[in-house]
């Protein structure tokens, strides 16, 4: 081999070994950049991971995580109560007032599923209160505004804002007062019967167009009364005390099905009328126990 031909070989050798020098960096740098990646979702998720004390046989520890099952519940409350808002600003009353409802239904359903699988934690406490806030506070105060209280003026939307408040001061009472009062009464008006009130309300009067200055009046009584009772210390019946294992006679559960029959037939009336007396039973039974005479 001549020198002319070993000085072209010699440079074509020095590319190769610069090539996989390049290849080799190049793997290095991708596994670098998927070790980073793989990193930095470890740190997301370590730093955005729920850790709460709780008291388990006794003993405090650490619990990392949340429950998925009854926070699916509280998820889908909240859903409701978003969605009867946006039905609202789209005047759609009618889905907007059931919509409530079955806020109050998945709410009621949350807490039970958590004792029922002993999932219960701070974590979704916490949750819960938040979601209520939007379904039972926000949610009814924006569906009644949007509907009849807009058109009073600014003494609509600060009986709306009245209700909101006394909503979240109803939320952070309860929160604080669980544990230290008898479990079969509230103290004040349940924020969920509260709005069923006003979203009954709604429902009804809407359904039969009713848009005279009486009834926008009417809205404005209910939904201020229903903000006042929430904060006032009138006492409700809880029926936590209720025992559903226990046999009942035979009439309790004619009269259930008959209930569900009455509603079916025209339920915005027979809700109105349902949870219109509950809101009523504190005011009188508080009347008749101040009329009782003390032995």
């Amino acid at each position: 081999m001549t020198q002319d031909a070993r000085d072209q070989e010699q440079p074509s050798s020095d590319h190769s070994g610069e090539n996989q020098a390049g290849n080799t960096r190049q793997d290095t740098a991708d596994q670098s950049e998927i070790g980073g990646n793989e990193d930095l979702a470890a740190a997301f998720l370590r730093d955005t991971e729920v850790v709460e004390e709780a008291v388990e046989d006794g003993k405090k520890v650490r619990r990392k995580g949340i429950y998925l099952l009854p926070n699916l519940f509280t998820t889908s409350a909240l859903f409701s109560g978003f969605f009867a808002v946006v039905a609202g600003i789209n005047g759609d009353f009618t889905a907007a007032a059931v919509a409530i409802f079955i806020a109050m239904v998945l709410d009621g359903l949350d807490g039970r599923v958590a004792r029922m699988t002993n999932t219960e934690s701070a974590f979704g406490a916490e949750y819960d209160s938040l979601a209520d806030m939007i379904s039972f506070g926000m949610a009814p105060a924006l569906v009644a505004f949007t509907w009849i209280l807009q058109d009073i003026g600014k003494t609509g939307w600060v009986v709306a804002f009245l209700y909101v408040a006394c909503a979240a001061l109803r939320l952070a009472r309860f929160n604080v007062q669980i544990g230290s009062v008898d479990k079969k009464w509230f103290i004040g008006l349940p924020s969920p019967s509260a709005a069923a009130l006003v979203a009954a309300s709604v429902w009804t009067f809407h359904s039969f167009d009713a848009d005279a200055f009486g009834f926008k009046l009417l809205m404005l009584v209910v939904v201020a009364a229903a903000g006042v009772l929430m904060v006032s210390n009138i006492r409700y019946y809880s029926f936590k005390d209720l025992d559903f294992k226990k046999p009942v006679p035979f009439v309790v559960l004619l009269a259930v099905v008959l209930g569900f029959v009455m509603i079916s037939v025209e339920p915005s009336v027979m809700l109105l009328l349902l949870f219109g007396a509950y809101v009523l039973s504190g005011p009188v039974l508080a009347v008749m126990r101040k009329a009782k005479p003390k032995s």
